[in-house]
């Protein structure tokens, strides 16, 4: 069970409903707190949270008939059998887990349960009872007991319905009296019947027990004590076989321990739909998100950070300022023992904290002499040393004069920080918060309070110091007009300017925050948008790069079948070589321009976009225009590849000169005599690409007579050449056959 200090912070916090639901989904009474590695539990509770399992059985306490089978005891049957169930459930969850939770099968396959107790499992039917078959015996002694109990009940009716019997029987019921069956009779029985009298009604009735029953129920307790003699051996000879395995059954009591913690734990969170948080933040930071306290029937879910070492709520009466402060610390005490809670765990972070103490309840004591101020001082006193601490304080003003409790807490409170220990407070004091809000370590929280309903609105402000809007609640509790009015007026218009600059400051914060979140909602779709673009881009650059391949898998073909048509002998296969280049040339893929929308439309002037140059359009014909580069180049392009850009700016855009360089020492001509063939379709190619840029319209390429082979290899190279106009044999006076005019 808890100990004293964990009893006291349940009660303070309110989980005492909530944890004695939960432990009722245990198998046997035990405490909440498991013994063991938190990372262990947290391992099997994520592998077992949607296998379906059987529940384990309801088993007592196991600890005494251990120890009576230490001291060499004899256990009766039911309690043999609870040893039976352990076993059983075992071998159960053995055969159930599989290689898809690794964790828990690692964890069974450790179990290795001993052939022995296989074997006595099977003696036991699911109700405890010892099979049929197994004890010729017992079986033979129990089918005695229920035949002399149906002689019994037969002998019985058969006296009932007796016509001598029946002017004294007062009733005609069975009536039991020290598990014995009696008849109620009158007066005068004695003349028609024989018994023993149990007892006398309170109407001076007699209940007898008639001779012939007497003898049937001596036969029966005869019978009863033979099967216990029986069942008594029989557990004697269990308990042999038990006492072998005593190390073993209490590790396996220990595992079912362990079990009953995860299985409980997976049914509670199923059966109210609550969530785990697995990991504790190795940060001290808490966040909460959509927390609901489980105290709470319709509760309003809570969302905050607590980024800082001290959290100082402030704000309206009946605001929910003590809620959230029990809230952070039921979420820490509940996730640091692996309970569900109902919360996004996904979007919560909760740290692990070793002390959670919770300072809430008046502490005054008249009996000892303890006033409220001096309860909370004691308090103070054993948790200031304290390392890894979550402390909760609520109404920290409690029971002494203000100003000074400002001063004195201030102290105590930074005290406490440098420790290292993190504090959740709620007041009323501005005093307090006003000397704490410049401590960087300190956050501040303010219960918001809707002033055209005045009512509390049971949310948060972080950042703010919120007003008590004391007059507001009391108004609201019943408070006449008039003494609300009159306390104002006590109250000091100084002090009341005060807490509408306080007033007029959460308004402001709460405009902020709106802003924020629309302006977080449009920083979220400008991510979204860029996010998109980059995948767009991402697609459009695997694509090119797949196209590139393509085509560049396209050329090395065609330029190695051009190349093995050249090493061939046969101008036959020469010829098949030079259409096959042919043929893989014309099937490579051209990528179609981009399809731009039928609504665009272009005028002399717009700035287009053309690939990655920019430009305007100086003409438009048809579908084609001419545009001028923002580098001076003017280019000839249909308009369905553009992209507009508006119109053309005011300033004209600086002009580059794009000069192209001749190359020397190119001639009108090119001799390929002596040359093979591979090395002459090479220098043919240079020729023609220097021919092209020198700007030559008709060029002379000799290759000569001889066998053809050459001839025909030129000839074909030709035919596939896409800036060759036409080519012809040249005159005789400049090589005939020989020679080949090209024009360009």
């Amino acid at each position: 069970m808890p100990t004293q200090e964990y009893r006291t912070l349940i009660s303070r916090l309110d989980l005492s409903t909530f944890l004695e639901s939960f432990q009722s989904h245990f198998a046997r009474e035990k405490s909440f707190i498991f013994n063991g590695d938190r990372l262990f539990y947290t391992k099997i509770l994520q592998e077992l949270n949607n296998t379906p399992l059987s529940a384990p059985p309801k088993i007592a306490s196991l600890d005494m008939p251990l120890l009576h089978l230490k001291k060499s005891g004899i256990l009766n049957l039911e309690q043999i059998f609870s040893f039976i169930q352990l076993v059983r459930y075992f071998l159960y969850l053995k055969g159930h887990i599989l290689e898809s939770t690794p964790h828990t099968k690692i964890w069974l396959d450790k179990i290795s349960i001993p052939q022995s107790l296989c074997d006595m499992e099977d003696i036991f039917n699911q109700k405890g009872e010892l099979k049929e078959g197994i004890y010729p015996e017992i079986d033979a002694l129990k089918s005695h007991i229920k035949q002399n109990k149906i002689h019994i009940d037969e002998q019985m009716k058969k006296i009932l319905h007796s016509n001598a019997i029946s002017p004294y029987l007062v009733n005609h019921n069975v009536h039991y009296i020290n598990e014995h069956e009696c008849l109620l009779l009158k007066a005068g029985y004695t003349q028609v019947i024989s018994g023993m009298v149990l007892e006398r009604s309170h109407n001076g009735f007699f209940y007898l027990l008639p001779d012939s029953i007497i003898t049937l129920k001596e036969r029966q307790n005869t019978l009863k004590d033979s099967l216990q003699e029986s069942l008594y051996k029989l557990c004697a000879a269990l308990c042999v076989t038990l006492h072998k395995h005593i190390p073993f059954l209490t590790f396996l009591n220990h595992a079912f321990d362990t079990f009953d913690h995860i299985y409980a734990r997976l049914s509670f969170a199923k059966t109210y739909n609550l969530s785990f948080i697995y990991q504790l933040n190795k940060q001290k930071n808490i966040i909460l998100h959509e927390f609901s306290h489980p105290t709470l029937a319709n509760p309003k879910p809570i969302s905050l950070e607590f980024n800082a070492q001290t959290l100082m709520i402030t704000g309206v009466n009946a605001g929910g300022k003590t809620i959230l402060l029990k809230s952070l610390l039921s979420a820490c005490f509940l996730t640091k023992f692996l309970i569900p809670l109902k919360i996004n765990a996904h979007r919560s972070q909760i740290p692990y904290f070793k002390h959670i103490v919770a300072i809430i309840s008046d502490p005054q004591n008249s009996k000892n002499d303890i006033s409220t101020f001096a309860g909370r001082m004691l308090e103070f006193k054993e948790i200031l040393n304290t390392e890894h601490l979550l402390l909760g304080i609520d109404e920290i003003e409690l029971g002494t004069d203000a100003d000074e409790a400002a001063s004195l807490y201030k102290v105590l409170l930074e005290y406490i920080m440098v420790n290292g220990a993190h504090i959740v407070l709620t007041t009323h004091h501005k005093h307090l918060a006003a000397l704490m809000a410049h401590n960087p370590k300190v956050q501040l929280c303010a219960a918001m309070y809707d002033i055209q309903s005045q009512k509390p609105l049971f949310s948060f402000l972080e950042g703010s110091i919120g007003k008590s809007y004391a007059f507001e609640s009391a108004q609201r509790y019943g408070v006449p007009h008039t003494l609300i009015q009159r306390a104002k007026e006590v109250y000091g218009e100084d002090k009341e300017r005060l807490n509408e600059l306080i007033e007029r400051s959460s308004e402001l914060e709460i405009a902020l925050s709106n802003k924020r979140t629309e302006l977080d909602s449009l920083i979220k779709n400008y991510e979204n948008k860029i996010q998109s673009l980059k995948e767009q881009e991402e697609t459009q650059r695997e694509s090119f790069l797949k196209l590139q391949h393509h085509l560049e898998s396209t050329y090395q073909n065609a330029t190695q079948t051009l190349k093995n048509a050249l090493k061939a002998k046969e101008s036959k296969d020469i010829h098949k070589a030079f259409n096959k280049a042919h043929h893989i040339l014309q099937d490579k893929i051209t990528p179609e321009p981009p399809k731009l929308e039928d609504s665009q439309t272009f005028k002399v002037g717009d700035r287009v976009k053309y690939k990655s140059t920019r430009g305007k359009i100086i003409s438009i014909k048809g579908a084609m225009c001419f545009i001028e580069l923002d580098n001076g180049v003017k280019l000839k392009e249909k308009l369905a590849l553009l992209k507009s850009l508006g119109t053309a700016p005011t300033t004209p855009a600086p002009k580059s000169t794009i000069t192209l360089t001749q190359t020397k020492n190119v001639g009108v001509s090119c001799d390929l005599h002596g040359m093979r063939g591979e090395e002459a379709i090479e220098k043919l190619d240079e020729f023609l690409s220097n021919a092209l840029i020198a700007g030559y319209d008709e060029v002379l390429v000799y290759h000569g007579i001889g066998s053809g082979i050459l001839s025909k290899l030129v000839r074909d190279y030709l035919l596939t050449h896409p800036k060759i106009l036409s080519f012809s044999d040249a005159p005789a006076n400049m090589g005939g056959f020989g020679a080949k005019i090209i024009k360009l």
